[in-house]
């Protein structure tokens, strides 16, 4: 399945236009690299002329979510429906319908050719046009590749005066580019209620626990599970979770509870587990002040990066708005591209970065721009005047 509308260009069309722009510093997928310019030619950039090419481990972007929208932004406050003449333009969001979803494909389908083979992507959109981007994803990355339609819970509920249901989610896009990609199994850890709803029974030290039962569905015909343990044999159609061997193991260390009609059932105890399985329904709200539009939650980030890179992965955000990826991946121990067009974009990131981590100066990261190829040779000039002088000083 595959949305069909006017202007939709080929992959092989896409991918064949080359860039006619060139980076104002060489990059290494070994530097933490900010490029302000227009993120399109700058995904081609590093596809075709940089050897970033399959080497980024994660993904993340909140594109426009093509409201027709412009979003300002001053000192005192960020906008998105009311502002004042002071205030600033951060983006506009004025691309609807094939413009916009052919906008979004093309940056896409790049962004695919830079994932590595282990490598995965989370897009964030909204309930009004995210059905078509699912179906656009599925596409590009294969629909055996989906992973998660996550809901992203964004606000407290409202009392809005329209005849629909109040909205206070989004959705996180996510699929890999392979079948195996990098994942750090999330958990959330217990609360005392959890405690005590999930792990009812406390033993002589105080700890709680449950008990779950030794066998498990499917007999085993010549494997040592089916055999004999403390006399008994496991019920029919059933076998034991491990060995009879082991399961006398547990019985020792008294990790093995016996009911009064001497049915024997696994301890498992609170402390011991690593939490509850995340599950598809998250809740991150937006700040209530956020210093530029449309700014994430860093949880929510953190959230991604450690469950979906590893400390030195390679992450990127291609409208990186005030820098909220970067921010958790510099935490985390990853290195990061961002690339925004919006020069405000860029300003908030800056200070964002170096506020966020004290230890982080301008040195430790590379502010890179987008040139015209047409430039190049003025460029290359200034850089063999520069590199001739001193020469002739020194003959001097």
């Amino acid at each position: 399945m595959e949305l069909t509308y006017n202007g939709k260009k080929s992959k092989k069309e896409i991918l064949g236009i080359l860039p006619t722009s060139y980076f104002s510093k060489p990059i290494s997928e070994k530097e933490n690299i900010l490029i302000n310019g227009d993120n399109l030619e700058a995904l081609r950039i590093l596809v075709h002329n940089s050897n970033l090419k399959g080497k980024i481990d994660l993904i993340y972007i909140d594109p426009p979510f093509a409201t027709n929208g412009t979003f300002t932004i001053s000192e005192e406050r960020t906008s998105t429906i009311s502002s004042s003449k002071k205030d600033e333009i951060a983006y506009t969001d004025n691309l609807l319908g094939e413009e916009f979803l052919e906008f979004l494909r093309e940056r896409l389908i790049l962004a695919r050719e830079l994932l590595s083979e282990r490598g995965s992507i989370y897009l964030h959109i909204d309930y009004k046009i995210g059905h078509y981007v699912k179906i656009m994803m599925d596409e590009i990355f294969g629909t055996k590749n989906f992973r998660n339609d996550i809901t992203r819970i964004k606000c407290n509920p409202k009392n809005f005066s329209r005849k629909a249901y109040g909205n206070i989610k989004d959705l996180i896009l996510f699929y890999s580019k392979a079948s195996n990609p990098i994942w750090n199994e999330p958990f959330i850890p217990f609360s005392d209620e959890d405690k005590t709803r999930l792990y009812k029974k406390i033993d002589e030290q105080g700890k709680f626990y449950t008990t779950v039962p030794l066998h498990a569905p499917g007999e085993t015909k010549d494997g040592v599970t089916g055999g004999t343990f403390r006399g008994m044999l496991p019920p029919k159609g059933r076998h034991w979770r491990t060995s009879p061997a082991e399961l006398e193991k547990l019985d020792e260390q008294g990790l093995i509870e016996w009911s009064k009609n001497g049915v024997p059932r696994r301890k498992i105890f609170a402390d011991e587990q690593k939490g509850k399985k995340l599950q598809d329904i998250w809740d991150f709200k937006d700040y209530q002040y956020p210093v530029y539009p449309t700014e994430k939650n860093l949880d929510l980030l953190k959230l991604i990066v450690q469950t979906s890179s590893n400390p030195e992965s390679l992450v990127m955000d291609f409208f990186c708005g005030s820098g909220t990826t970067l921010i958790a991946a510099q935490e985390l121990g990853r290195n990061w591209i961002g690339i925004d067009k919006s020069e405000k974009a860029i300003e908030v990131t800056r200070k964002k970065i170096t506020k966020e981590n004290s230890s982080l100066s301008k040195a430790d990261f590379e502010s890179v721009s987008l040139l015209e190829k047409q430039d190049q040779n003025s460029h290359n000039e200034n850089i063999l005047v520069m590199q001739k002088t001193p020469k002739v000083l020194v003959t001097a």
